[in-house]
């Protein structure tokens, strides 16, 4: 979570508890428990990560919005929840397809500098209903590929050597991904997160000459890059 996701998370609580205040004083009645109040569980978390700019991807924070308003309306009965079913999967088939254009267009370098380097072969570190931490200090470290199904892989490049450039590239189903890197790197991320979410916690510097180019994929997963 960045310092504005933290500032629009501080807003709404200072709004809830404004109105709870006002309320118990009798100066205003608000209700609160409104009718279909529990899709605002959906909504914000959704809308604030929309406006967190150090995550990769907001396929399924879009469509979690889409949702929550949708079912907000079909429960304040202003469109018919039979009208959402028949829109859903065409509405999330859209998004979906539109984030895939916009990743491979807008950041097609680093799908193409993954590619490259796929072809020399790649370090593969598998998780499948299990956990995996591998550590790289002192190594020479060029790339690797990183599945993760229903478990968890942690990949620890903080002490690690690398020349000029290395990739990775990051796969999270039903699991998580966890990549530490050098503070001394720029990085440059693809993120196609479905119902999941890519988060970039790493600041680039101008002054880092070496890069690590991240392509990273989930599916109700989520991969932290540290």
């Amino acid at each position: 979570m960045n310092n504005f996701s933290k500032i629009l998370w501080g807003i709404v609580l200072i709004a809830l508890g404004i109105v709870i205040g006002l309320n118990a004083l009798n100066i205003t009645s608000i209700n609160l428990l409104f009718k279909g109040w529990w899709t605002l569980i959906i909504i914000i978390p959704c809308l604030i990560n929309l406006f967190n700019t150090k995550e990769s991807g907001k396929t399924g924070d879009l469509i979690g919005v889409v949702v929550g308003v949708a079912l907000l309306l079909a429960v304040r009965d202003i469109i018919s929840f039979s009208l959402i079913w028949k829109l859903l999967i065409p509405i999330i088939l859209v998004a979906i397809g539109l984030s895939m254009i916009f990743n491979e267009t807008i950041k097609a370098k680093v799908t193409n500098k993954v590619k490259e380097a796929s072809k020399d072969g790649l370090e593969n570190i598998t998780a499948t209903f299990a956990s995996q931490k591998v550590n790289k200090d002192g190594e020479n470290f060029k790339g690797a590929n990183l599945d993760s199904v229903f478990g968890g892989v942690t990949l620890d490049l903080r002490q690690a050597n690398i020349e000029k450039e290395a990739v990775i590239k990051a796969s999270a189903i039903f699991g998580g991904v966890e990549i530490f890197v050098p503070s001394n790197i720029n990085l440059k991320v693809k993120g196609t997160p479905i119902f999941g979410g890519v988060s970039n916690k790493v600041i680039n510097k101008k002054e880092n000459e070496k890069t690590i180019y991240i392509d990273a994929f989930c599916m109700f997963g989520g991969v932290d890059i540290k």
